[in-house]
């Protein structure tokens, strides 16, 4: 989730950042995710970029019922808790401080006969990677998890080994400094990169991508 700048009521467009829930209507269901920004921070707050991905699942332009999706830095989890509602098996990843929490989310807000589709489970980027299948998601998901030029190569890692030959990731951002068209940049070097979302009042685009075939000359 993005790392942006927080002091209680400096700023109204934050305060709702500091409200200890937020509430939704997505995939025919009313979602209540609580959020504790004091306790975990950026990691436990419903950031516009999460919304906005589910707006854009809700659209149906992407196939989601029955695809094996796994969502990168939930955070609350509100992306993949809606992945899910939409018919998807739905693998919801964070750092191991947040997964209590998001557990807790998924358990509130998925009816009992969702809750076998989700299985939460920590990733920290580039690490690891081995316990998940390599190829092995046809929808890789991910809401403002690029913004620390730190992680961009990890991340990248990680969205190689995860997405299938044929499959797509979608990543959702707020584009703020230049980091983050370098980012788009390196990604455009591993993957078909399009924009086929933006919301405009929030601000945030959504970008698909598809793996590069592979080079003959390699």
């Amino acid at each position: 989730m993005a790392l942006v700048p927080y002091v209680e009521n400096s700023l109204p467009a934050l305060s709702k950042l500091h409200n200890s829930s937020a509430q939704f209507h997505f995939a025919n269901h009313d979602l209540r995710l609580a959020q504790d920004w004091k306790k975990l921070g950026v990691a436990a707050v419903v950031w516009d970029a999460a919304v906005v991905m589910c707006m854009y699942l809700e659209l149906g332009k992407v196939e989601v019922k029955g695809k094996e999706a796994i969502e990168l830095g939930a955070g609350t989890g509100l992306v993949g808790i809606v992945t899910a509602l939409l018919g998807a098996k739905v693998t919801i990843t964070d750092r191991q401080p947040a997964l209590d929490f998001l557990s807790a989310n998924v358990k509130a807000n998925l009816p009992p006969d969702s809750q076998g589709a989700v299985v939460v489970s920590e990733l920290t980027w580039g690490e690891g990677l081995e316990q998940y299948p390599a190829g092995g998601f046809e929808l890789v998901l991910g809401a403002d998890i690029v913004y620390l030029e730190d992680t961009f190569v990890p991340l990248l890692r990680t969205l190689e080994h995860l997405c299938s030959d044929t499959g797509v990731v979608l990543l959702a951002c707020k584009i703020r400094y230049k980091r983050d068209t370098d980012f788009l940049s390196m990604l455009k070097q591993r993957f078909t990169v399009e924009e086929v979302y933006y919301d405009k009042q929030r601000d945030i685009h959504v970008y698909k991508s598809w793996k590069l075939p592979p080079r003959e000359d390699l």
